[in-house]
């Protein structure tokens, strides 16, 4: 049965609202603010995350960089742009986005009035968003031919999205229309999206599921208790290479090797044209004591050193279709 439904991102009195993610699903704790330094904040801490989310707070913030600037407007912008720009190099949606806006910014002849001419981009950012995750729910449908089980990992729902999401609302389309019977949620290390994130989004959807560690995936294949798996997308190569959030490469392996379909959900905004093939991919690194910590406790030395990539890389051989609000892309890829 269906929970009470929550908003992940909207635009309200001039201010941009958002739930926090780091607090869930504990806590359902809304921010408000106008303010472009903290939503970088939140995009840095990952209160905002997910590469469409990421991309439409990004619009906005770098809209509201100029709200009630008089003077200097060109310098703020600028400034404005360069900080939001560092927030997390690795989703192509953040840069399409604030690139859309710094476009308009350029074009503009109503100086003066600027910020409505850069928030009407950023809505319509916003909107677009909501439409292409419909439309990739629907297309996706297609990749069910039966009353499936389901593996995914990270989180790619309303929490990641401006609508309704991406592979979750794959599953959440094959739930409603019978095609979707069960869900495994892979926790998600080391900041455990999975666990409580998409369980949080399947929860509110009345969605049978469990959550697993990353590490039993294979066991859970290997046992045939799934049918395929679907993930979602922070940059897609021209190639159809495509990194998303570390363990991905991992679950890819896993089904070609137990012949199982993997899929990836995405936007068309996610595919980077300029982008030849994963080795061009930047991965951003995290901070170690995301690693060395399991929330605020330290479970290991602090001196110990960490590797912590935020994601990998998954080759085009290993995936068997890319869902977007346009089609199913099926290998060779060549966007």
């Amino acid at each position: 049965m269906m929970q009470n439904s929550f908003i992940a991102i909207d635009f309200v009195d001039d201010k941009l609202v958002y739930i926090n993610q780091v607090r869930l699903p504990l806590v359902e704790e809304y921010i408000e603010t106008d303010s472009y330094e903290r939503i970088s904040e939140s995009i840095e801490k990952l209160e905002i995350r997910g590469a469409p989310a990421i991309g439409v707070a990004s619009a906005y913030a770098l809209a509201l960089s100029v709200k009630n600037i008089l003077e200097n407007k060109d310098e703020v912008f600028q400034k404005a742009y360069k900080r939001i720009a560092s927030t997390r190099p690795t989703a192509v949606n953040l840069f399409w986005a604030i690139n859309e806006i710094k476009k308009v910014f350029d074009e503009s002849k109503d100086y003066e009035d600027v910020y409505h001419t850069l928030l009407n981009r950023a809505k319509e950012i916003h909107n677009d968003d909501i439409e292409k995750c419909d439309h990739i729910g629907e297309n996706g449908l297609q990749i069910f031919q039966k009353k499936s089980v389901v593996l995914t990992h990270c989180n790619t729902g309303k929490l990641a999205t401006a609508g309704e999401g991406t592979a979750l609302n794959v599953i959440k389309k094959g739930f409603k229309n019978n095609l979707v019977e069960f869900v495994y949620v892979d926790e998600t290390r080391p900041l455990l999206q999975g666990s409580r994130l998409t369980a949080y989004e399947l929860e509110k959807e009345g969605i049978p599921f469990s959550i697993i560690t990353d590490s039993t995936a294979s066991f859970i294949m290997q046992s045939k208790k799934i049918d395929l798996a679907i993930v979602g997308a922070d940059r897609i190569a021209k190639n159809g290479d495509t990194a998303n959030k570390v363990g991905t490469y991992n679950v890819a392996v896993n089904c070609s090797f137990h012949k199982l379909p993997f899929y990836i959900a995405a936007p068309t905004t996610t595919i980077d044209y300029n982008c030849k093939d994963g080795n061009n991919i930047i991965i951003e690194q995290r901070n170690k004591n995301e690693i060395i910590c399991f929330g605020e406790k330290r479970v290991t030395k602090e001196d110990y050193k960490v590797y912590s990539p935020a994601f990998d890389v998954t080759p085009a051989e290993l995936i068997t279709g890319i869902i977007t609000e346009k089609t199913i892309y099926r290998p060779p890829y060549n966007f």
